[in-house]
């Protein structure tokens, strides 16, 4: 399905465009369901998202909030997307959600797999809204380019999660072990929202649109789902 590109004037507006949405959508399933589900990604270029939604009025005690991946590292320690949505998210109103994390004991991702798939099978799937970012080099979640894990991680079916080991990069940084959603995990989201920032991700979008390898560029994966409805907020 192909994609939808919005771009916007500024980044607040595209923050406050994409939580609106967000909200509307996460309203909707519970006007039919028990529970709703949004899962969420770290970095800077969301942080308005959730500090936005965080004081939305929802009944977010019927709401799931799953990370979408994760450094290997624990709680309180330096680079974890949880912290961060502890920090950003989940407070004020939306501090009644239900959060669940990636990140599960063992000295590598791997280790944490199984742990990690049983609390994510025992969520509601698909998921109503997914908040996903996008890097300089085409990677998404922790699909990282020709990473191991990385055919895991793209794969629609199987597990709910993957381990990742990338390569070391500007864009990963030190932190190269990861557990991630997989492509299956995203299939039949309402909302699937990515949301970026900048000329040189602009560029790095429209280069992904190019034919080629989704181990090259794995944001190729969403680009060319063939059901899968990607909305792409963007603002330089």
């Amino acid at each position: 399905m192909p994609d939808r590109f919005e771009p916007f004037e500024n980044s607040d507006a595209a923050a406050s465009a994409l939580a609106d949405a967000v909200a509307q959508t996460l309203r909707g399933a519970l006007a039919t369901r028990r529970r709703a589900s949004l899962i969420v990604s770290g970095g800077s270029t969301p942080e308005p998202v959730y500090r936005r939604l965080s004081v939305t009025n929802l009944d977010w005690a019927r709401i799931d909030v799953v990370l979408a991946d994760e450094r290997w590292v624990a709680a309180g320690e330096e680079g974890s997307n949880a912290d961060f949505i502890r920090r950003t998210l989940l407070t004020s109103n939306a501090a009644d959600a239900a959060f669940t994390e990636l990140k599960s004991p063992g000295a590598r991702p791997a280790d944490g797999l199984q742990a990690g798939e049983a609390r994510l099978s025992a969520l509601n799937w698909p998921a109503d809204c997914a908040i996903l970012g996008m890097g300089d080099d085409g990677h998404t979640l922790s699909w990282f380019p020709r990473a191991d894990g990385l055919e895991d991680a793209l794969s629609a079916y199987g597990s709910l999660c993957a381990a990742i080991s990338a390569r070391p990069s500007p864009v990963t940084g030190p932190l190269t072990e990861r557990i991630t959603l997989t492509l299956r995990a995203l299939e039949g989201v309402k909302l699937c929202a990515l949301l970026i920032r900048g000329s040189a991700k602009r560029a790095a979008l429209e280069k992904a649109r190019l034919p080629g390898p989704a181990r090259d560029m794995p944001v190729r994966a969403l680009l060319n789902h063939p059901s899968l409805d990607l909305q792409i907020f963007w603002s330089p």
